[in-house]
């Protein structure tokens, strides 16, 4: 996913190893440091692939990440470039600003469920229908990971949680709320898409879905909304293996993954 580098691997001596060399590192966008995410989840394999992007694309001191509150705060700590904080839900109120004072700066902001799909609904969608010319993560679990794994607006249907234990029930909570859908019916926005982390083979596909939105983004061509339906094996009560398996068995029937709405990027530009 980075260039491959030649280097060989180093015993305790210094010395190179036989029969080593290394293919693949840290992107140098992404801070040397361990993660303190809980094992299995998907926020740190995000977390790299969008720094991949940031370091093959040499956007990094044009780059302005802005998160709010959730799992998704820790962003500060990992991502290396400039980050703007948020209050709850607000991030692209925040970010529409910091783009239009800086419209020449690649502007994204790194949202959980909890926090774009309820208390920032409104500040999402009306970011959205304006058009601004940012790119929106959207990190979906379907639970509320940083607080107690109380039921979210994107839980799923007989999804158990803290608040619906016996799951959640459609007569009494409503259907789960399908945020992509929503945004991609607004004609300010350029680009949709929901992907996942929880095989190799999709996170290539995530790759694609960023880069292809730093592109629209230079172009200015109006908001790109990449969604990645990703796990929370501790809010779940799963081990990491059991936590894909039950989203890929699960999420996907409700969260189907594809682009849907997807301009081609003008390759003349």
């Amino acid at each position: 996913m980075t260039e491959h580098r030649t280097d060989s691997k180093e015993g305790h001596d210094g010395r190179p190893l036989p029969g080593y060399e290394l293919v693949y590192e840290r992107p140098l966008t992404l801070v040397d440091t361990t993660m303190s995410y809980c094992p299995g989840c998907g926020h740190s394999v995000v977390h790299r692939v969008l720094m991949e992007v940031v370091e093959e694309l040499g956007l990094q001191s044009e780059t302005i990440g802005v998160a709010s509150v959730g799992c998704s705060v820790f962003a500060y700590d990992y991502l290396d470039v400039d980050m703007q904080g948020a209050a709850h839900g607000r991030a692209t109120a925040t970010a529409t600003g910091i783009k239009r004072m800086l419209p020449d700066k690649y502007v994204f902001t790194y949202q959980g469920d909890g926090d774009l799909a309820a208390i920032g609904t409104a500040e999402t969608i009306h970011t959205a229908n304006r058009g601004e010319n940012i790119l929106i993560i959207f990190i979906n679990n379907g639970i509320y990971g940083m607080t107690g794994g109380q039921m979210a607006p994107t839980t799923i249907l007989g999804a158990q949680t803290t608040t619906t234990p016996e799951g959640r029930q459609l007569a009494q909570h409503g259907n789960p709320l399908k945020i992509a859908d929503m945004i991609a019916l607004l004609p300010g926005v350029a680009y949709v898409t929901r992907q996942s982390v929880h095989k190799a083979a999709n996170v290539r596909k995530l790759k694609k879905a960023f880069i292809k939105s730093f592109q629209l983004q230079e172009q200015k061509r109006g908001l790109c909304f990449v969604e990645v339906v990703s796990n929370c094996p501790s809010g779940w009560k799963m081990t990491p293996v059991e936590a894909n398996r039950w989203l890929e068995e699960h999420m996907l029937s409700t969260y189907t993954l594809g682009d849907l709405k997807a301009p081609p990027v003008d390759a003349s530009r």
